[in-house]
């Protein structure tokens, strides 16, 4: 952590690039809107996306969301724990992220269990009538990213 905290600190004072994970192998990002559109186009396959972070896991840093910003639409890069960590005051900085895009399907139980644990994490109230029903969720399972100053 000592390390990640001193690299932290130099990016802050330089305005370097921070890398996570592996490097970037795509040429260039598709828009989050335009994955978001067609997303089943795009199921297991690598993509890169640029956006605005506006959230990130506050308890591990095993995820964060980005915003398109064209369109304000979200998608979020989560990671195995370990894999990489995204610092946790990262929202507001841009991002370039890369990985295979999954698809999974909730039941309303699994959903609600979900939010819950999002909530936990972020320290936020938990309502569970918001969890309307069974949930197809598309995310990146994230292999690098760079978080631009």
């Amino acid at each position: 952590m000592k390390l990640l905290s001193a690299i932290l600190l130099f990016t802050s004072m330089f305005g370097a690039e921070l890398k996570l994970g592996k490097p970037l192998q795509l040429k260039r990002p598709v828009s989050i809107a335009e994955l978001n559109a067609k997303p089943d186009e795009y199921v297991d396959k690598t993509v890169q996306v640029k956006g605005k972070v506006t959230e990130v896991c506050q308890m591990m840093g095993c995820w964060m969301a980005l915003s398109d910003p064209a369109s304000n639409q979200l998608i979020r890069i989560e990671v195995e724990d370990g894999e990489m960590v995204f610092p946790k005051d990262a929202a507001g900085k841009m991002a370039i992220a890369e990985g295979k895009l999954t698809k999974t399907t909730l039941t309303k139980e699994q959903a609600t269990a979900r939010a819950r644990h999002e909530a936990e994490e972020q320290k936020r109230t938990f309502d569970p009538e918001s969890v309307k029903g069974p949930a197809v969720i598309y995310q990146i399972h994230g292999s690098g990213a760079v978080l631009l100053d």
